[in-house]
């Protein structure tokens, strides 16, 4: 399992060990599920897609709106399938939910009414943090426990499934899906230096063709979606579209996508630190070395 922030590399360190290996490459990243947008979510393209086996890229409908559970019952048929082969998987993408889910379990909510994630939502936003917490405190005191100052979207979770279901994160937890067995996978996060980080990020923007940008977030546009829709929510998307609403030239919505995808690879690491900690790091951002660097790690584990 390869994972790390948007443009850390991860895709061309599992296509060289897929390439490598003989092995099939598994998508764990939440947007380039989607059909519809291959640019913006720099999911890979036909070149790399004939040097070895992907899957669970661009198979998803935007309207469909895949949940973290619905891309892990896909994920273990994959896996299953790839095993019976005989062939070992990569699973590679920036989605820690889906990380977790794959190695910890997940537990199978039910959906939760609009109403109540809406409430949810607007008790944060006009009375704050505390009283969500008092609110959740009453209600899911382990939950409330648990979750840091500041994470808005765990909290606002936590208290719209037990308000919506009337039993608690922690109850469905207990009766979740298992994770795969520990002594079949390895993981490892890959962390370059924030400064090549970012300039990654700017980079990987800034070589897209406008008008095919353009174009492919008119065609989600065009979809007639509501805001919250998860595909609504990959970056590029809020900013090009103010553009093609003639609100701000392109320059100025390029620059605005730039600043946002270094805020979200700015959390995804701080997100795989807090909960990905014993995970080896591969700090070196050339493919190249990443791969020798994975390779000795491997190594060194099956020699241990």
């Amino acid at each position: 399992m390869i994972a790390g922030p948007t443009a850390s590399g991860k895709s061309a360190l599992a296509l060289r060990w897929a390439e490598a290996r003989g092995a099939e490459i598994v998508n764990a990243d939440s947007m380039q599920i989607y059909a519809g947008l291959r640019l913006l979510t720099a999911r890979p393209g036909e070149v790399d897609l004939k040097r070895a086996p992907h899957h669970l890229y661009g198979v998803a409908d935007p309207r469909s709106g895949w949940s973290a559970g619905v891309w892990l019952r896909a994920a273990r048929a994959v896996l299953e399938a790839v095993c019976a082969r005989g062939r070992e998987a990569v699973v590679v993408g920036g989605t820690g939910l889906y990380f977790r889910a794959l190695t910890q379990g997940l537990a199978e909510i039910p959906e939760i009414a609009p109403e109540t994630r809406a409430a949810a939502r607007a008790l944060w936003a006009e009375t704050g943090e505390a009283s969500v917490r008092e609110r959740l405190r009453a209600l899911d005191p382990e939950s409330e426990g648990r979750i840091a100052s500041g994470d808005r979207q765990r909290l606002i979770r936590a208290l719209e499934v037990v308000v919506g279901t009337g039993r608690t994160l922690g109850a469905f937890a207990r009766e979740g899906s298992q994770g795969l067995d520990a002594r079949r996978w390895r993981g490892v996060v890959l962390e370059p230096p924030r400064d090549v980080l970012y300039a990654r990020c700017d980079a990987r923007l800034a070589a897209m063709a406008a008008h095919e940008v353009l174009g492919e977030v008119q065609g989600l546009l065009d979809l007639d979606l509501s805001k919250d829709a998860p595909v609504m929510k990959a970056l590029g998307v809020r900013e090009f579209a103010r553009c093609l609403r003639g609100e701000g030239d392109y320059g100025a919505a390029l620059s605005a996508a730039q600043g946002a995808t270094r805020r979200y690879a700015k959390r995804q690491t701080t997100w795989f630190r807090g909960q990905a900690p014993e995970w080896p790091r591969l700090s070196d951002p050339d493919p190249k070395a990443a791969f020798e660097d994975l390779s000795g790690l491997f190594s060194a584990r099956q020699k241990g």
